[in-house]
């Protein structure tokens, strides 16, 4: 690995703290206050807690670099097993938490009736579509779309494309959706495991999944370890040095995934769960409705559970304000850790970026959401169409990546 690669995934220091490591991101934190603050005085409580979450998890996402795909192909490829145990933190955290709320909120989960909001899917053939496309997008374009979020920031020549990409995949999905809905869909039972093991059946039973997946990753040392140490031992010292350590190195993956799985417990126990897909999906939906290709009538879409809006009514709905903090935030810490870096994009990077999010977007349509979404807080709320998910998920990664190293033999 070269010093340049090396210094930018370690986030070491390369020229300094320049004044725009530092002025930057103190103004974008100032502008996220302020407006949280707006939104507070204006009444709108929901979207001022919408702002703050979606600069935490934007925080926390390009800190600890937490991404679905990056996780799954270097422990794949390299064995590093960091990324995926800090999936796997998350995973557990937020379950422990979605308990604690729900026993507070419905002390008896045999009654019939499911969480208000939580992300619950029908246990339907398009999860696994879905999921399939979802996998196979993400190995495309190199990160699922909340990493694309992120890494917008860092001046990533793929994310814009597949964000652009996802747009139009969205409008497919919607084109779809009906036909889909009543082959697969409408007749689909919704697994919610607690009403059927109880809380403590289905905690337990989920802790032990998730740690018999973190069994072999935690056989294994993280040497990331290492040169996270001594990227913060390289700080100068001085008084900024506790705050540059924070913007120094890779956040560990059990923390960054401990903070996403709090995160989670505490969005949805004031606001709605997390999920990246909601007010993407409503303006694409605007934007297939303004040319005139979508059809009036979307069955059943406005009923079912997920990250998929049909119509945003506000100019930025609670979802779009959770993007657009999440956008901020992590830009003001790509800033201060000196790993925002535009590139120009190249013709591999328009074409895996475009297509990658076409996939990305027809995916998490039809599957009522993405990794985020229907699998993070989908698992987190017992919803077994999130265990569904990712597994299909995980079998479109290997299968194009299966793909790519024949293809590259030949």
């Amino acid at each position: 690995m070269s010093s340049t690669v090396r210094a930018q995934e370690t986030g070491a220091p390369r020229s300094g703290y320049a004044a725009t490591r530092i002025l930057l991101p103190v103004l974008l934190a100032a502008a996220l206050v302020l407006g949280g603050l707006a939104l507070s005085r204006a009444g709108a409580q929901g979207g001022a807690l919408s702002l703050v979450f979606g600069a935490a998890f934007g925080l926390v996402l390009q800190r600890s670099r937490f991404c679905f795909y990056c996780a799954i192909r270097e422990w794949l490829e390299e064995r590093e097993p960091d990324g995926v145990l800090g999936l796997l933190t998350a995973l557990a955290a937020g379950a422990v938490g979605y308990a604690l709320v729900f026993g507070a909120w419905m002390p008896d989960p045999g009654t019939g009736r499911l969480p208000p909001d939580a992300f619950i899917g029908p246990l339907a053939w398009t999860l696994v579509f879905g999921g399939l496309a979802f996998g196979v997008g993400m190995a495309v374009s190199g990160s699922c779309l909340s990493a694309h979020l992120y890494r917008l920031g860092e001046g990533s020549p793929t994310a814009p494309f597949a964000l652009l990409g996802a747009v139009a995949g969205f409008v497919l999905g919607f084109l779809t959706w009906n036909d889909l809905y009543l082959a697969f869909v409408a007749e689909a039972p919704v697994v919610w495991l607690p009403a059927r093991l109880g809380y403590p059946g289905w905690l337990a039973l989920t802790l032990i999944a998730l740690l018999a997946l973190a069994w072999a990753p935690l056989q294994r040392g993280s040497s990331r370890r290492a040169e996270q140490a001594q990227a913060r031992a390289a700080l100068p010292p001085g008084p900024l040095r506790p705050l540059r350590s924070v913007f120094s190195g890779r956040w560990p993956g059990w923390l960054g995934g401990f903070l996403v799985g709090a995160l989670g417990t505490f969005a949805y126990l004031r606001v709605a769960p997390l999920g990246v897909t909601a007010e993407l999906s409503a303006r694409s939906r605007d934007i297939g409705h303004a040319v005139g290709i979508l059809p009036d009538t979307l069955l059943g879409l406005d009923t079912l559970r997920g990250c998929i809006s049909l119509v945003s009514q506000a100019l930025l709905s609670n979802n779009g304000l959770f993007v657009a903090g999440l956008v901020a935030a992590s830009l003001a810490a790509a800033l201060a850790s000196g790993q925002a870096a535009a590139q120009r994009p190249r013709r591999a990077h328009v074409w895996r970026g475009l297509a990658g999010g076409l996939l990305l977007g027809w995916g998490a349509t039809v599957a009522l959401g993405c990794s985020v979404g229907t699998l993070l807080s989908g698992i987190q709320a017992g919803a077994l169409s999130g265990w569904v998910f990712g597994a299909a998920m995980l079998a479109g990664i290997v299968a194009w990546r299966a793909a790519e190293r024949r293809l590259g033999r030949r």
